[in-house]
């Protein structure tokens, strides 16, 4: 499942150039670009995705799945079908970018409560920002993160910045991975 998942990738969602002409969130040049959403809003991807996420967190039984919009839902919303499919039900949930300024103001939407164990996820990682940042809007909601995992480790040192605040964090797929597919493809 994961080469499968690595082939799409390249195919859908990963470039590559000699010079840095990529723009990333920091301001930053770079030579690597991941938008994974094409990957993971397709069916196939989402399939993929689904099953990897949930391999990788299925012994820690947590109550949610889910990470900052838009990057994480469909990983969260993946996973947790697949939960269902193997009769070990996984919640998934979205960390709002902006906080809600009307009815019950907070940074979670879904069916979690505070105390609950849930896995952070996100599609990319460069920094961590994204990432970090859900965390700690998952932890001012009172929800227990027990672990981070990225789809795509840009090997930038995100996850060691994610590590920082949560111990326990995972990769489903490296750069390093990519590029070796990407120069397969020719």
């Amino acid at each position: 499942m994961k080469q499968e998942l690595i082939e799409i990738i390249c195919r859908k969602s990963f470039k590559y150039t000699e010079a840095p002409s990529f723009k990333l969130v920091s301001g930053r040049m770079s030579r690597f670009y991941v938008n994974c959403k094409p990957t993971t809003l397709s069916p196939r991807g989402m399939f993929l995705v689904g099953h990897l996420v949930f391999d990788i967190i299925k012994d820690l039984k947590p109550n949610g799945i889910g990470g900052l919009t838009f990057g994480a839902d469909p990983m969260a919303m993946a996973t947790a079908f697949v939960s269902e499919l193997k009769e070990s039900p996984i919640n998934a949930f979205s960390i709002r970018k902006t906080r809600k300024d009307h009815g019950i103001v907070k940074w979670v939407e879904g069916d979690m409560q505070p105390g609950q164990r849930v896995v952070i996820i996100d599609d990319v990682a460069t920094t961590g920002g994204s990432t970090i940042k859900a965390i700690e809007r998952a932890g001012s909601e009172g929800l227990d993160v027990v672990k981070a995992v990225i789809l795509v480790d840009r090997q930038e040192g995100g996850l060691e910045n994610i590590r920082q605040h949560v111990r326990d964090v995972a990769a489903i797929i490296s750069r390093d991975e990519l590029m070796k597919q990407y120069e397969k493809m020719g």
